[in-house]
């Protein structure tokens, strides 16, 4: 029941610390629209250059355009509900490093919640905009022999993947108590998994598709259901069944994410300053 508690607790903080961004940003509305405008052109500049390369080529790894723009819009979108869940985690180096995070420990809320709503940024709706009209341009243009499974697993490879992105989201904050200067590396697992999942895996080498395979389960986000949902053979031989595996694959990387948060918590040391 504590643990229960514990969870209803930093739902509340989160909603009422994003709650207070958000009013705060809408105060200023003609500054939120364009900033979400500069937030949707250029997160669609990662496509410009896909579609620069298709203007050379007919097909990239085996596959043509529209595939690839499933992958992409998939990846987008997913990426996009984490970033604006939860992507001020990766500023907790510098609270770590200036002492601001002090302020938060002494609060009676969750420092998960707090950090994880600071500064929320409603324009990274940008970025969601933009891949739903990439994927929307992907199931217009793509064939694709739909079944009841198919349709079923489309929300849910959005949310799994928005779940792993979450975890790895907290998992590189946890990194940043002991490396404290280690923004950059969390975002090349976090907008680097983002970009990585835009393309196919037969463009990447097979040790790397591994890699974000069964170390860090990226692939569960687009490359495994995609190529179920596509008619595709799966990638490094696994079986079909691994395609409806991304929840419990979410599950597990928050599950674990949480741990090595808290484990990050614990040996937080103040700067005494």
């Amino acid at each position: 029941m504590a643990e229960v508690s514990r969870v209803v607790d930093g739902l509340r903080a989160y909603r009422l610390i994003g709650g207070m961004w958000i009013r705060s940003t809408m105060a200023y509305r003609a500054s939120f629209a364009m900033t979400t405008f500069a937030n949707f052109a250029v997160t669609a500049l990662d496509f410009v250059g896909i579609l620069l390369m298709f203007s050379r080529v007919k097909v990239l790894g085996g596959w043509p355009l529209p595939e690839v723009a499933f992958l992409y819009g998939l990846s987008s979108v997913a990426f996009g509900f984490a970033d604006l869940a939860i992507g001020s985690m990766e500023r907790l180096g510098q609270r770590v490093r200036d002492g601001t995070l002090d302020t938060l420990l002494v609060r009676p809320a969750p420092v998960l919640a707090q950090v994880a709503a600071d500064r929320f940024a409603l324009r990274r709706l940008g970025r969601i905009m933009q891949g739903a009209l990439v994927l929307g341009y992907a199931l217009a243009a793509v064939h694709i022999d739909w079944t009841p499974l198919k349709v079923l697993l489309m929300p849910v490879m959005v949310v799994s993947g928005a779940g792993i992105f979450c975890a790895v989201f907290v998992a590189g904050a946890a990194f940043q108590f002991v490396a404290q200067d280690a923004s950059e590396v969390q975002n090349a697992f976090t907008y680097g998994g983002a970009t990585l999942l835009q393309y196919p895996p037969t463009v990447f080498g097979r040790e790397l598709v591994r890699g974000v395979t069964f170390l860090l389960p990226l692939a569960f986000v687009t490359w495994l259901p995609a190529a179920y949902v596509l008619g595709r053979s799966m990638p490094l031989g696994l079986p079909q069944w691994v395609a409806f595996a991304p929840p419990l694959v979410a599950v597990a990387c928050l599950a674990l994410s949480g741990l090595a948060w808290r484990a990050g918590l614990r040996s937080y040391r103040s700067t005494g300053s």
